[in-house]
């Protein structure tokens, strides 16, 4: 069987009415809020935090680049764990295959995790 075999034209009006339907609900809602929403002026409407109180000091942060990067490791190991523990729940479904490749997939893991240990990624202290 090939795949213009399995085309349904039915399942793509369904789609393309369900994202018409969800942009018309997005805009009537936030024409609604515009519309129905308070609107409210004041001589202190226009201050910081609406509080009238004046700002003190610089309100730039600077943050360590490393921040960032730990950040966005972590971000990746997570996702990627997320995706082992999806792998555990359907271990009897994919059997020895899929066995192979979580057993690859952390292969690749570990030997990211090395690299960034090899390029001192993980430091914290500038040399």
């Amino acid at each position: 069987m090939s795949v213009l075999n399995t085309f349904d034209v039915s399942e793509c009006l369904s789609f393309l009415c369900f994202i018409t339907f969800s942009l018309i609900f997005c805009f009537f809602m936030l024409f609604t809020s515009s519309v129905l929403g308070g609107k409210s002026s004041s001589r202190y409407k226009h201050t910081p935090f609406e509080s009238g109180i004046a700002p003190v000091g610089d309100t730039c942060l600077h943050f360590s680049v490393k921040f960032y990067l730990v950040a966005m490791f972590f971000v990746i190991f997570d996702v990627e764990a997320l995706y082992l523990y999806i792998w555990s729940v359907s271990i009897i479904e994919t059997g020895w295959t899929g066995f192979l490749e979580a057993f690859i997939f952390i292969l690749f893991l570990l030997l990211s995790l090395f690299y960034l240990i090899r390029i001192q990624a993980l430091k914290w202290v500038n040399k």
